[in-house]
């Protein structure tokens, strides 16, 4: 074990997660940029049809992933019966933190502030989540484990995801609202970029900390966790 590490529980990774990653959703949807492209449409829907809540849609969205994963893996993994709490945790999280973040001020430089901070948050977070060797939010499962299954590296997988939902988002978008909704130039920005922050920072983090699970013995390097360049 190196000592000069940072070790950081997988329950205590998990819990920021939850914290952070809902914040972020937030506060690019707040900045008027476009939201994140996971979260674009859990969004569309939303709008379309605000008989749900926009964290409501959110776990919707999610326990749609993990069956998607199940099938490709033709097996029921028990390991993701509980993505679905954390999904609903993170789905609640998101409308806790809407609630007070729209009592923020608006101004063109607050809006670019909340986008990059909240940018920044999400990807963070997933690479928190793609390490604390617990059950994850499923958005953040459904890329890591693909990489497994098809053998690719993380960041072309998870720039292939966010390029889907983001296309997914178009269509739905404009069959059923008949115009754009949620999406902007942030949207875009993160469809590209994303996995290659989520690989940047994985690179940098791996250095410095030690993932261990507080109620076992299991610990696992930042780098060796995760299919990445």
């Amino acid at each position: 074990m190196n000592k000069k590490k940072f070790h950081l529980a997988g329950e205590v990774a998990l819990l920021i997660v939850l914290l952070i990653n809902s914040l972020g959703v937030d506060l690019m949807s707040k900045s008027g940029f476009g939201i994140s492209t996971i979260s674009s449409v859990p969004l569309v829907f939303n709008i379309a049809f605000p008989v749900f809540s926009f964290g409501t849609w959110n776990y919707i969205f999610q326990t749609l992933l993990v069956i998607t994963l199940m099938i490709l893996k033709r097996s029921f993994c028990p390991g993701y019966l509980f993505s679905f709490v954390v999904g609903i945790g993170f789905g609640k999280m998101i409308d806790v933190h809407n609630a007070w973040i729209q009592a923020l001020p608006n101004s063109l430089p607050l809006h670019t502030i909340y986008f990059l901070a909240g940018f920044l948050l999400v990807c963070f977070g997933i690479c928190l989540a793609n390490n604390c060797m617990l059950p994850i939010i499923p958005t953040d499962i459904f890329p890591r484990d693909l990489s497994g299954i098809v053998k690719k590296n993380y960041k072309i997988v998870k720039t292939t995801f966010d390029l889907t939902c983001l296309t997914t988002t178009v269509i739905l978008s404009l069959t059923i609202l008949h115009g754009f909704y949620g999406i902007g130039i942030g949207t875009v920005f993160c469809a590209f970029l994303t996995g290659k922050t989520v690989s940047a920072i994985q690179s940098f983090l791996g250095k410095h900390v030690e993932f261990y699970r507080a109620t076992g013995k299991k610990r696992v390097a930042l780098e060796k966790n995760m299919r990445h360049a």
